[in-house]
């Protein structure tokens, strides 16, 4: 079967259903949410999380035998961790942290090869096919088909917002609503008008520049509402709060025999 990348599948209007990982780092995680149905892929947590190299290629390969797409969500540090995980095999890398347009700008020149931006050229990876696409094809194949991605969630990306879905080679723009409601005033309160009027804004600027956005969900009435709003790709769950959630399901259908 041909893997559909998210890239492919947000220029189709499609939803797209994710989740994430960074905690708890094994190919069997993959397997287990492949196997549940329902997802799409998943992008890995590379922002909270100190993953190295090898960490990453798990990952990539466990995404490809479950059929799943997945990228990776960076610090914007500088250009070499872009295309680390690029060369790792996942299909794509999302900023997080991004305070302006300028800043979002960068991090796109980062992802692309010239004359689209300014990566450094190196076959070896798996996104080379490992020196098995000719360095013109592969300059060509990356700046075409990998995802990259702009969190927004700090006032200055809100702030900035028409500029940043404006740039070319953005293909999504990311809610963050934990840091973008700490921002904002109203930390972890989902629900807050200030919050919801800074998404409106990033989902209204992405309508204009034709561009997809997507969201961390925290629960279902803020996945609800974002669907509702033109949102396109849905997080829904990561890989603690399945384990947590499992837990807690475990323990209230065994309350029983629980101990008080």
């Amino acid at each position: 079967m041909h893997l559909r990348s998210f890239k492919q599948r947000l220029a189709a209007g499609e939803i797209v259903r994710v989740f994430a990982v960074g905690r708890i780092v094994h190919p069997v995680v993959i397997e287990m949410f492949g196997l549940a149905g329902g997802y799409d892929g998943f992008w890995i947590d590379a922002e909270h999380v100190a993953l190295n190299t090898e960490q990453m290629v798990s990952l990539a390969l466990a995404a490809r035998a479950n059929q799943f797409d997945c990228f990776v969500r960076i610090p914007p540090v500088g250009y070499w961790l872009v295309t680390q995980c690029l060369e790792t095999g996942a299909g794509g890398v999302m900023a997080a942290q991004i305070h302006s347009a300028d800043q979002a700008a960068e991090f796109v020149r980062w992802a692309k090869f010239p004359p689209r931006g300014a990566r450094g050229l190196n076959v070896g990876g798996r996104d080379g096919r490992y020196t098995h696409l000719p360095p013109a094809s592969f300059i060509e194949v990356a700046n075409r088909e990998h995802l990259t991605a702009i969190q927004i969630e700090t006032a200055g990306a809100v702030d900035q917002v028409e500029a940043i879905a404006a740039l070319d080679d953005v293909d999504l723009l990311f809610i963050g609503p934990a840091d973008l409601s700490l921002a904002l005033g109203c930390v972890g309160d989902f629900h807050h008008p200030k919050l919801w009027e800074a998404i409106d804004r990033v989902a209204a600027m992405c309508r204009k520049f034709g561009k997809a956005w997507g969201a961390v969900t925290p629960d279902p009435k803020f996945a609800e509402r974002a669907l509702n709003g033109g949102c396109q790709m849905l997080t829904v769950a990561n890989d603690v709060l399945a384990l947590r959630r499992g837990l807690e399901a475990t323990k209230t259908a065994f309350a029983a025999v629980w101990p008080a």
